[in-house]
């Protein structure tokens, strides 16, 4: 049994599966990130992306996930004429998700010296309360074994 077969986690199953992605693509670290608390309400999300150009990514808002996708457009021209005497700077393309949970915005994304960030806006904290109005029984001292409430039952002896 798993924490959200529990009867008291009504609805959850979409978290579930959120979850299980998240754990399947953790043990990737390409590329490096930062995330950084920015202000009272605010968060950077920060990766390095040396190399990539402006046109190399994709940022992209996908249900509740910012999808982060780089891949290189080299001329293969110009890739066939480099002679490297050793390449430690990567050039594989990458996918990097990150799960937004509900009211989170995305404000804007920059490129400056190798550092891709994204700006998102939480939600104010403030607590959403709502009072759930219980109605009263329709059950009165008239209609007791009546056949409004349920079948009258006869003792037969």
């Amino acid at each position: 049994m798993t924490l959200f077969e529990s009867p008291f986690l009504l609805g959850f199953e979409q978290f579930e599966r959120t979850l299980n992605r998240i754990a399947k693509s953790a043990g990737d670290g390409y590329p490096p990130y930062n995330i950084e608390q920015i202000g009272e309400n605010g968060i950077r999300i920060t990766i390095a992306v040396a190399g990539f150009t402006k046109d190399d990514l994709d940022v992209a808002l996908e249900d509740n996930q910012l999808v982060i996708r780089g891949k290189h457009r080299v001329d293969a021209e110009e890739d066939r004429n480099r002679v490297f005497l050793h390449r430690g700077i990567a050039a594989r393309q990458f996918q990097r998700a990150f799960v937004l949970a509900d009211g989170i915005e995305v404000r804007g994304a920059s490129l400056d010296n190798g550092l891709l960030s994204i700006d998102l806006a939480r939600p104010d904290a403030a607590g959403i309360s709502r009072k759930i109005e219980i109605k009263g029984s329709t059950m009165t001292p008239q209609n007791v074994g009546t056949g409004a409430i349920g079948p009258r039952i006869k003792a037969t002896g």
